[in-house]
Protein backbone atom coordinates (compact mmCIF):
# COMPACT_ATOMS: atom_id res chain seq x y z
CA UNK A 1 0.00 0.00 0.00
CA UNK A 2 1.32 3.41 -0.87
CA UNK A 3 2.03 5.68 1.63
CA UNK A 4 1.08 9.39 1.73
CA UNK A 5 3.15 11.73 2.37
CA UNK A 6 1.11 14.81 4.44
CA UNK A 7 2.37 18.49 4.22
CA UNK A 8 3.72 17.94 7.23
CA UNK A 9 6.34 15.30 6.76
CA UNK A 10 9.42 16.06 8.95
CA UNK A 11 12.52 15.83 7.00
CA UNK A 12 15.99 17.40 8.37
CA UNK A 13 18.46 18.50 5.62
CA UNK A 14 22.62 19.42 5.98
CA UNK A 15 22.34 22.11 3.39
CA UNK A 16 21.16 26.01 4.50
CA UNK A 17 19.99 28.85 2.78
CA UNK A 18 20.82 32.46 3.06
CA UNK A 19 17.74 34.18 2.47
CA UNK A 20 18.07 37.99 0.68
CA UNK A 21 15.38 40.65 0.17
CA UNK A 22 15.95 40.05 -3.97
CA UNK A 23 13.38 36.93 -3.36
CA UNK A 24 10.21 37.19 -5.10
CA UNK A 25 7.20 37.49 -3.56
CA UNK A 26 4.44 34.65 -4.76
CA UNK A 27 0.38 35.38 -4.37
CA UNK A 28 -1.72 32.31 -4.81
CA UNK A 29 -4.55 34.06 -7.89
CA UNK A 30 -8.53 34.02 -6.89
CA UNK A 31 -10.21 30.91 -6.67
CA UNK A 32 -13.92 30.04 -6.76
CA UNK A 33 -13.13 26.21 -5.20
CA UNK A 34 -12.68 25.20 -1.40
CA UNK A 35 -9.31 23.44 -0.68
CA UNK A 36 -11.89 20.53 0.21
CA UNK A 37 -13.51 20.29 -3.62
CA UNK A 38 -9.56 20.65 -4.95
CA UNK A 39 -9.15 17.33 -3.06
CA UNK A 40 -12.55 15.68 -4.22
CA UNK A 41 -11.53 16.77 -8.28
CA UNK A 42 -7.78 15.18 -7.61
CA UNK A 43 -9.18 12.24 -5.91
CA UNK A 44 -11.68 11.47 -8.69
CA UNK A 45 -8.95 12.17 -11.88
CA UNK A 46 -6.27 10.30 -9.99
CA UNK A 47 -8.85 7.23 -9.96
CA UNK A 48 -8.88 7.65 -13.80
CA UNK A 49 -5.28 8.27 -14.04
CA UNK A 50 -4.39 5.38 -12.37
CA UNK A 51 -7.08 2.85 -14.63
CA UNK A 52 -5.69 4.23 -17.73
CA UNK A 53 -1.75 5.30 -17.46
CA UNK A 54 0.48 2.32 -16.59
CA UNK A 55 2.05 2.69 -13.13
CA UNK A 56 5.94 1.43 -12.76
CA UNK A 57 4.94 -0.32 -9.23
CA UNK A 58 8.47 -0.82 -8.26
CA UNK A 59 8.98 -0.03 -4.66
CA UNK A 60 12.30 1.00 -4.74
CA UNK A 61 11.82 3.81 -7.39
CA UNK A 62 8.64 4.74 -6.30
CA UNK A 63 9.67 5.37 -2.53
CA UNK A 64 12.76 7.73 -4.02
CA UNK A 65 10.56 9.38 -5.44
CA UNK A 66 8.19 9.69 -2.79
CA UNK A 67 11.55 10.65 -0.34
CA UNK A 68 11.87 13.27 -3.12
CA UNK A 69 8.18 14.71 -2.83
CA UNK A 70 8.21 14.92 0.72
CA UNK A 71 11.12 16.46 1.51
CA UNK A 72 9.87 19.55 -0.79
CA UNK A 73 6.40 18.98 0.72
CA UNK A 74 7.45 20.23 4.32
CA UNK A 75 8.62 23.08 2.60
CA UNK A 76 6.19 24.73 1.31
CA UNK A 77 5.38 27.98 2.79
CA UNK A 78 2.94 28.11 5.76
CA UNK A 79 0.45 30.72 3.63
CA UNK A 80 0.11 27.81 1.03
CA UNK A 81 -0.13 24.74 3.02
CA UNK A 82 -3.86 23.17 3.36
CA UNK A 83 -4.14 20.77 5.74
CA UNK A 84 -6.69 19.43 3.51
CA UNK A 85 -3.88 18.06 0.87
CA UNK A 86 -2.14 14.85 1.20
CA UNK A 87 0.94 14.65 -1.70
CA UNK A 88 1.45 11.40 -3.05
CA UNK A 89 3.93 10.36 -5.53
CA UNK A 90 3.48 7.98 -8.31
CA UNK A 91 5.82 6.65 -11.32
CA UNK A 92 4.03 6.47 -14.87
CA UNK A 93 5.86 3.77 -16.64
CA UNK A 94 5.94 6.02 -20.06
CA UNK A 95 8.77 7.13 -21.79
CA UNK A 96 7.91 11.08 -22.43
CA UNK A 97 9.77 13.45 -20.46
CA UNK A 98 6.52 14.54 -18.31
CA UNK A 99 5.05 14.76 -14.91
CA UNK A 100 1.61 16.50 -13.29
CA UNK A 101 -0.20 16.80 -10.39
CA UNK A 102 -3.59 17.27 -9.76
CA UNK A 103 -5.46 19.48 -7.02
CA UNK A 104 -5.33 18.16 -3.57
CA UNK A 105 -1.73 17.14 -3.59
CA UNK A 106 -1.92 13.17 -6.35
CA UNK A 107 1.42 13.52 -8.73
CA UNK A 108 2.35 11.95 -10.88
CA UNK A 109 6.31 11.29 -12.76
CA UNK A 110 7.36 9.76 -16.03
CA UNK A 111 9.73 7.21 -15.79
CA UNK A 112 11.30 9.57 -18.82
CA UNK A 113 11.55 12.19 -16.67
CA UNK A 114 13.72 9.90 -13.89
CA UNK A 115 15.59 8.49 -16.94
CA UNK A 116 16.72 11.77 -18.82
CA UNK A 117 17.43 14.07 -15.53
CA UNK A 118 21.58 14.73 -15.17
CA UNK A 119 21.31 14.97 -11.31
CA UNK A 120 18.62 14.63 -8.36
CA UNK A 121 18.11 18.36 -8.15
CA UNK A 122 16.75 18.32 -11.85
CA UNK A 123 13.84 15.36 -10.82
CA UNK A 124 13.24 17.76 -7.63
CA UNK A 125 13.20 21.08 -10.14
CA UNK A 126 10.30 19.06 -11.89
CA UNK A 127 8.69 17.77 -8.54
CA UNK A 128 9.02 21.53 -6.90
CA UNK A 129 7.32 23.08 -10.03
CA UNK A 130 4.31 20.73 -10.00
CA UNK A 131 3.71 20.76 -6.06
CA UNK A 132 3.76 24.58 -6.19
CA UNK A 133 0.86 24.05 -8.77
CA UNK A 134 -0.71 22.14 -6.30
CA UNK A 135 -0.12 24.86 -3.12
CA UNK A 136 -1.13 27.44 -5.57
CA UNK A 137 -4.26 26.09 -6.50
CA UNK A 138 -3.80 26.67 -10.14
CA UNK A 139 -5.61 23.87 -11.52
CA UNK A 140 -9.29 25.41 -9.54
CA UNK A 141 -7.99 28.88 -10.41
CA UNK A 142 -7.96 28.41 -13.99
CA UNK A 143 -11.15 26.13 -13.63
CA UNK A 144 -12.68 28.98 -11.53
CA UNK A 145 -11.88 31.49 -14.66
CA UNK A 146 -13.23 28.79 -17.11
CA UNK A 147 -16.64 28.31 -14.81
CA UNK A 148 -18.71 30.94 -17.05
CA UNK A 149 -18.28 28.19 -19.88
CA UNK A 150 -17.67 24.98 -18.61
CA UNK A 151 -20.27 22.25 -18.81
CA UNK A 152 -19.79 18.83 -17.54
CA UNK A 153 -17.77 17.49 -14.75
CA UNK A 154 -14.97 19.56 -13.79
CA UNK A 155 -12.63 16.75 -11.99
CA UNK A 156 -13.20 14.66 -16.05
CA UNK A 157 -11.88 17.94 -17.53
CA UNK A 158 -8.94 18.17 -15.08
CA UNK A 159 -8.20 14.58 -15.79
CA UNK A 160 -8.49 15.83 -19.53
CA UNK A 161 -5.99 18.54 -19.68
CA UNK A 162 -3.47 16.57 -17.87
CA UNK A 163 -3.52 12.37 -18.97
CA UNK A 164 -4.42 13.74 -22.75
CA UNK A 165 -1.10 16.52 -23.17
CA UNK A 166 -1.86 18.44 -25.43
CA UNK A 167 -5.28 17.25 -26.39
CA UNK A 168 -8.27 16.99 -23.30
CA UNK A 169 -11.10 15.16 -22.49
CA UNK A 170 -14.14 15.11 -24.71
CA UNK A 171 -15.71 17.30 -21.62
CA UNK A 172 -13.61 20.60 -22.18
CA UNK A 173 -14.61 23.13 -23.90
CA UNK A 174 -13.96 22.96 -27.17
CA UNK A 175 -11.36 20.76 -26.84
CA UNK A 176 -11.20 17.91 -29.58
CA UNK A 177 -10.41 19.54 -32.37
CA UNK A 178 -6.52 20.36 -31.52
CA UNK A 179 -7.06 23.10 -29.50
CA UNK A 180 -6.24 21.57 -26.41
CA UNK A 181 -8.05 22.07 -23.21
CA UNK A 182 -8.16 25.53 -23.25
CA UNK A 183 -8.94 26.29 -19.66
CA UNK A 184 -6.71 23.62 -18.05
CA UNK A 185 -3.70 24.19 -19.75
CA UNK A 186 -1.70 26.88 -16.70
CA UNK A 187 -1.21 29.97 -17.79
CA UNK A 188 2.09 31.80 -18.42
CA UNK A 189 1.82 33.43 -15.14
CA UNK A 190 1.19 30.49 -13.61
CA UNK A 191 3.72 28.77 -14.86
CA UNK A 192 6.02 31.68 -13.66
CA UNK A 193 4.73 31.60 -9.97
CA UNK A 194 4.99 27.78 -10.35
CA UNK A 195 8.77 28.35 -10.74
CA UNK A 196 9.26 30.96 -8.07
CA UNK A 197 7.64 29.20 -5.59
CA UNK A 198 9.50 25.52 -6.77
CA UNK A 199 13.00 28.01 -6.76
CA UNK A 200 12.35 28.72 -3.14
CA UNK A 201 10.72 25.29 -2.25
CA UNK A 202 13.96 23.95 -3.19
CA UNK A 203 16.26 26.23 -1.93
CA UNK A 204 14.27 25.43 1.49
CA UNK A 205 15.11 21.76 1.31
CA UNK A 206 18.58 22.01 0.39
CA UNK A 207 19.22 22.10 -3.68
CA UNK A 208 20.44 24.40 -5.75
CA UNK A 209 17.12 25.85 -8.29
CA UNK A 210 19.46 26.32 -11.09
CA UNK A 211 19.05 22.56 -11.69
CA UNK A 212 14.91 23.19 -12.33
CA UNK A 213 16.15 25.37 -15.09
CA UNK A 214 18.74 23.00 -16.41
CA UNK A 215 15.90 20.32 -16.17
CA UNK A 216 13.41 22.54 -18.41
CA UNK A 217 16.24 22.93 -21.22
CA UNK A 218 16.58 19.23 -21.13
CA UNK A 219 12.64 18.71 -21.49
CA UNK A 220 12.62 21.38 -24.10
CA UNK A 221 15.49 20.06 -26.10
CA UNK A 222 14.24 15.94 -25.92
CA UNK A 223 10.91 16.78 -26.08
CA UNK A 224 10.54 14.64 -29.40
CA UNK A 225 8.00 15.21 -32.99
CA UNK A 226 5.70 17.87 -31.71
CA UNK A 227 7.31 19.31 -29.09
CA UNK A 228 7.52 18.38 -25.86
CA UNK A 229 4.19 17.24 -24.26
CA UNK A 230 5.24 19.01 -20.86
CA UNK A 231 5.62 21.91 -22.16
CA UNK A 232 1.96 21.87 -24.46
CA UNK A 233 0.21 22.20 -20.84
CA UNK A 234 3.70 24.12 -19.01
CA UNK A 235 4.09 26.86 -21.74
CA UNK A 236 7.97 28.62 -21.37
CA UNK A 237 6.00 32.05 -19.93
CA UNK A 238 9.47 33.82 -21.32
CA UNK A 239 13.21 33.85 -19.85
CA UNK A 240 12.84 31.14 -18.11
CA UNK A 241 16.23 29.87 -17.30
CA UNK A 242 17.02 33.62 -16.78
CA UNK A 243 14.51 34.55 -14.01
CA UNK A 244 14.92 31.32 -12.67
CA UNK A 245 18.86 32.06 -12.20
CA UNK A 246 18.44 35.03 -10.41
CA UNK A 247 15.86 33.53 -8.14
CA UNK A 248 18.98 31.23 -7.30
CA UNK A 249 21.06 33.80 -6.68
CA UNK A 250 18.81 35.49 -4.43
CA UNK A 251 18.35 32.78 -2.02
CA UNK A 252 22.38 31.50 -1.95
CA UNK A 253 21.88 27.83 -0.86
CA UNK A 254 25.12 26.41 0.17
CA UNK A 255 26.33 23.34 0.18
CA UNK A 256 23.44 22.05 -2.19
CA UNK A 257 22.45 18.68 -2.51
CA UNK A 258 24.50 17.00 -5.13
CA UNK A 259 24.07 13.73 -6.95
CA UNK A 260 23.40 10.68 -4.28
CA UNK A 261 23.53 7.36 -4.62
CA UNK A 262 20.20 6.89 -4.27
CA UNK A 263 20.16 8.59 -7.67
CA UNK A 264 22.54 6.96 -8.92
CA UNK A 265 21.19 3.15 -7.99
CA UNK A 266 17.75 4.30 -9.24
CA UNK A 267 18.73 5.43 -12.47
CA UNK A 268 20.72 1.87 -13.04
CA UNK A 269 18.02 0.27 -11.90
CA UNK A 270 15.61 1.49 -14.49
CA UNK A 271 18.38 1.39 -17.12
CA UNK A 272 18.18 -2.85 -16.43
CA UNK A 273 14.38 -3.13 -16.98
CA UNK A 274 12.82 -2.90 -20.16
CA UNK A 275 12.67 0.01 -22.17
CA UNK A 276 9.32 1.91 -21.29
CA UNK A 277 6.59 2.47 -24.13
CA UNK A 278 5.22 5.75 -25.31
CA UNK A 279 2.16 7.17 -24.64
CA UNK A 280 1.19 6.77 -28.48
CA UNK A 281 2.39 2.65 -28.16
CA UNK A 282 0.01 2.68 -25.03
CA UNK A 283 -3.00 4.35 -26.54
CA UNK A 284 -3.04 1.76 -29.47
CA UNK A 285 -2.49 -0.94 -27.26
CA UNK A 286 -5.68 0.33 -25.35
CA UNK A 287 -5.84 1.73 -21.77
CA UNK A 288 -3.66 -0.74 -19.50
CA UNK A 289 -5.67 -0.20 -16.59
CA UNK A 290 -8.99 -1.80 -17.88
CA UNK A 291 -10.78 1.05 -18.75
CA UNK A 292 -13.31 1.24 -21.39
CA UNK A 293 -12.01 2.18 -24.54
CA UNK A 294 -13.47 2.10 -28.06
CA UNK A 295 -16.79 3.08 -27.48
CA UNK A 296 -17.81 6.27 -29.53
CA UNK A 297 -20.75 6.76 -27.04
CA UNK A 298 -20.36 8.29 -23.65
CA UNK A 299 -18.24 10.20 -21.36
CA UNK A 300 -14.69 9.04 -21.85
CA UNK A 301 -14.52 6.56 -24.18
CA UNK A 302 -11.97 6.26 -26.75
CA UNK A 303 -12.98 6.34 -30.43
CA UNK A 304 -10.26 3.99 -32.07
CA UNK A 305 -6.71 4.56 -33.31
CA UNK A 306 -5.05 7.78 -34.59
CA UNK A 307 -6.74 9.68 -36.59
CA UNK A 308 -5.44 9.43 -40.47
CA UNK A 309 -6.84 12.65 -41.67
CA UNK A 310 -7.57 10.76 -44.51
CA UNK A 311 -11.55 11.27 -45.20
CA UNK A 312 -14.22 10.31 -47.40
CA UNK A 313 -15.82 13.34 -48.91
CA UNK A 314 -19.03 14.35 -46.96
CA UNK A 315 -21.88 13.04 -48.29
CA UNK A 316 -24.30 14.86 -49.88
CA UNK A 317 -27.19 13.42 -48.16
CA UNK A 318 -27.37 14.09 -44.34
CA UNK A 319 -29.41 12.87 -41.17
CA UNK A 320 -31.20 14.70 -38.63
CA UNK A 321 -30.22 14.06 -34.93
CA UNK A 322 -32.22 15.72 -32.02
CA UNK A 323 -30.14 16.24 -29.48
CA UNK A 324 -32.82 15.48 -25.91
CA UNK A 325 -34.76 18.57 -25.96
CA UNK A 326 -32.07 21.10 -27.09
CA UNK A 327 -31.64 21.66 -30.54
CA UNK A 328 -32.03 19.51 -33.53
CA UNK A 329 -29.32 19.13 -36.60
CA UNK A 330 -28.48 17.62 -39.76
CA UNK A 331 -25.01 16.20 -40.86
CA UNK A 332 -23.67 14.40 -44.22
CA UNK A 333 -24.93 11.17 -43.31
CA UNK A 334 -21.35 9.57 -43.37
CA UNK A 335 -20.61 11.23 -40.08
CA UNK A 336 -21.01 9.82 -37.25
CA UNK A 337 -22.45 10.99 -33.80
CA UNK A 338 -19.67 11.48 -30.85
CA UNK A 339 -21.56 12.63 -27.86
CA UNK A 340 -20.45 13.73 -24.62
CA UNK A 341 -22.27 14.85 -21.20
CA UNK A 342 -20.66 18.67 -22.40
CA UNK A 343 -20.98 18.68 -26.13
CA UNK A 344 -21.44 16.80 -29.18
CA UNK A 345 -20.01 15.75 -31.99
CA UNK A 346 -20.31 14.62 -35.53
CA UNK A 347 -17.31 13.59 -37.77
CA UNK A 348 -16.14 11.19 -40.45
CA UNK A 349 -14.25 7.87 -40.11
CA UNK A 350 -10.23 8.47 -40.70
CA UNK A 351 -11.43 11.89 -38.74
CA UNK A 352 -11.30 11.19 -35.34
CA UNK A 353 -9.65 8.84 -32.95
CA UNK A 354 -7.38 8.45 -29.89
CA UNK A 355 -3.97 10.03 -29.28
CA UNK A 356 -2.36 10.34 -26.33
CA UNK A 357 -5.33 8.34 -24.50
CA UNK A 358 -7.50 11.08 -25.35
CA UNK A 359 -10.00 11.42 -28.77
CA UNK A 360 -9.09 14.16 -31.60
CA UNK A 361 -10.30 14.77 -34.80
CA UNK A 362 -9.05 16.53 -37.64
CA UNK A 363 -12.44 16.79 -39.93
CA UNK A 364 -16.13 17.54 -38.34
CA UNK A 365 -18.18 20.08 -35.80
CA UNK A 366 -18.70 19.86 -32.43
CA UNK A 367 -21.60 21.28 -30.85
CA UNK A 368 -22.40 22.92 -27.17
CA UNK A 369 -23.58 25.10 -25.05
CA UNK A 370 -21.37 27.89 -22.87
CA UNK A 371 -22.46 29.30 -19.65
CA UNK A 372 -21.14 33.35 -20.30
CA UNK A 373 -21.63 36.30 -17.45
CA UNK A 374 -21.56 38.28 -20.19
CA UNK A 375 -25.24 39.97 -21.63
CA UNK A 376 -23.83 40.69 -25.57
CA UNK A 377 -23.25 37.86 -27.81
CA UNK A 378 -19.73 40.15 -28.50
CA UNK A 379 -18.75 39.91 -25.63
CA UNK A 380 -18.93 36.56 -25.21
CA UNK A 381 -18.00 34.93 -28.09
CA UNK A 382 -15.01 37.71 -27.75
CA UNK A 383 -14.38 36.07 -24.13
CA UNK A 384 -14.79 32.51 -25.34
CA UNK A 385 -12.12 33.16 -27.90
CA UNK A 386 -9.83 34.90 -25.51
CA UNK A 387 -9.86 32.35 -23.49
CA UNK A 388 -9.41 30.02 -26.15
CA UNK A 389 -6.33 31.55 -27.35
CA UNK A 390 -4.80 32.49 -24.00
CA UNK A 391 -4.17 28.99 -23.91
CA UNK A 392 -3.12 28.02 -27.21
CA UNK A 393 -0.53 31.13 -28.67
CA UNK A 394 -1.01 28.97 -31.83
CA UNK A 395 -4.86 29.95 -32.46
CA UNK A 396 -5.39 33.05 -33.77
CA UNK A 397 -8.52 35.07 -35.71
CA UNK A 398 -8.84 35.11 -39.65
CA UNK A 399 -10.68 38.38 -39.93
CA UNK A 400 -13.50 40.18 -38.26
CA UNK A 401 -16.74 38.62 -37.21
CA UNK A 402 -19.46 38.46 -39.61
CA UNK A 403 -23.40 38.74 -38.47
CA UNK A 404 -26.14 35.68 -39.07
CA UNK A 405 -28.54 33.98 -37.83
CA UNK A 406 -28.54 30.45 -36.03
CA UNK A 407 -31.64 28.76 -35.48
CA UNK A 408 -33.18 32.20 -35.79
CA UNK A 409 -31.53 34.10 -33.25
CA UNK A 410 -29.00 36.27 -34.00
CA UNK A 411 -25.47 34.67 -34.48
CA UNK A 412 -21.74 35.97 -35.08
CA UNK A 413 -19.55 33.31 -37.85
CA UNK A 414 -16.32 33.71 -36.74
CA UNK A 415 -13.02 32.31 -38.72
CA UNK A 416 -9.68 31.39 -36.77
CA UNK A 417 -6.85 29.32 -37.50
CA UNK A 418 -4.43 26.80 -35.58
CA UNK A 419 -1.79 24.29 -36.01
CA UNK A 420 -3.37 20.66 -35.28
CA UNK A 421 -1.97 18.86 -32.39
CA UNK A 422 -3.03 15.91 -34.56
CA UNK A 423 -1.31 16.07 -37.97
CA UNK A 424 0.76 19.39 -36.85
CA UNK A 425 -0.65 20.73 -40.13
CA UNK A 426 -2.55 24.40 -40.54
CA UNK A 427 -6.57 23.60 -39.78
CA UNK A 428 -9.01 26.12 -40.39
CA UNK A 429 -11.69 26.76 -37.51
CA UNK A 430 -15.27 28.91 -38.08
CA UNK A 431 -17.21 29.23 -34.64
CA UNK A 432 -21.21 30.56 -35.03
CA UNK A 433 -22.44 31.50 -31.74
CA UNK A 434 -26.19 32.60 -30.83
CA UNK A 435 -27.42 33.24 -27.32
CA UNK A 436 -30.23 31.42 -26.20
CA UNK A 437 -33.11 32.57 -23.89
CA UNK A 438 -31.54 31.43 -21.25
CA UNK A 439 -28.23 33.60 -21.63
CA UNK A 440 -25.48 30.79 -21.99
CA UNK A 441 -24.10 30.51 -25.37
CA UNK A 442 -24.95 28.49 -27.70
CA UNK A 443 -21.60 27.18 -30.41
CA UNK A 444 -20.93 25.53 -33.18
CA UNK A 445 -17.28 24.79 -34.14
CA UNK A 446 -16.34 23.22 -37.64
CA UNK A 447 -13.01 22.09 -38.88
CA UNK A 448 -10.46 21.12 -41.54
CA UNK A 449 -7.37 21.00 -42.60
CA UNK A 450 -6.67 24.66 -44.09
CA UNK A 451 -6.12 23.49 -47.75
CA UNK A 452 -9.62 21.58 -47.62
CA UNK A 453 -11.80 24.77 -45.78
CA UNK A 454 -12.57 26.36 -48.89
CA UNK A 455 -14.44 22.57 -49.61
CA UNK A 456 -15.69 22.11 -46.14
CA UNK A 457 -17.21 25.81 -45.53
CA UNK A 458 -20.28 24.95 -47.47
CA UNK A 459 -20.89 21.66 -45.58
CA UNK A 460 -19.84 23.99 -41.95
CA UNK A 461 -22.64 26.66 -43.68
CA UNK A 462 -25.46 24.06 -44.11
CA UNK A 463 -24.71 22.69 -40.54
CA UNK A 464 -25.29 25.30 -38.79
CA UNK A 465 -28.45 26.51 -41.40
CA UNK A 466 -30.20 23.35 -40.61
CA UNK A 467 -30.23 24.06 -36.19
CA UNK A 468 -33.19 24.48 -34.96
CA UNK A 469 -33.42 25.24 -30.98
CA UNK A 470 -36.41 23.07 -29.33
CA UNK A 471 -36.60 25.73 -26.72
Amino acid sequence: MKRQMAASTLVFCLATVAWVTGQTKVTAPKNKYTPAQDVQLGREASAEVRKQLPLLNDDNVENYVERLGARLAENIPAEFRHNEFRYTFDVVNLREINAFALPGGPMFAHRGMIEKAGSEGEIVGVLAHEISHVALRHGTAQASKAQKYQMGQMGSAILGAIIGGRTGSVVSQAGQFGFGTAFLRFSRDYERAADILGAQMMAQAGYDPRAMAAMFRTIEREGGPGGPEFMSNHPNPGNRSEYITREAEALRVSNPVSNTRDFQNVQARLGQMSPAPTTEEVSRRGNPGGSRGGDTRGEGGRSGPAPTGRVSAPSTRYQTYNEGDLFRVSVPSNWREIASESAVTFAPDGGYGAMNNQNVFTHGVQIGMARSENHGLDEATNELIASLAQANPRLARSGNSTRGTLGGRPALRTILANISDATGGREAIVLYSALRTDGSLFYLVGVSPDEEFRAYQSVFNKVAGSIQFMR
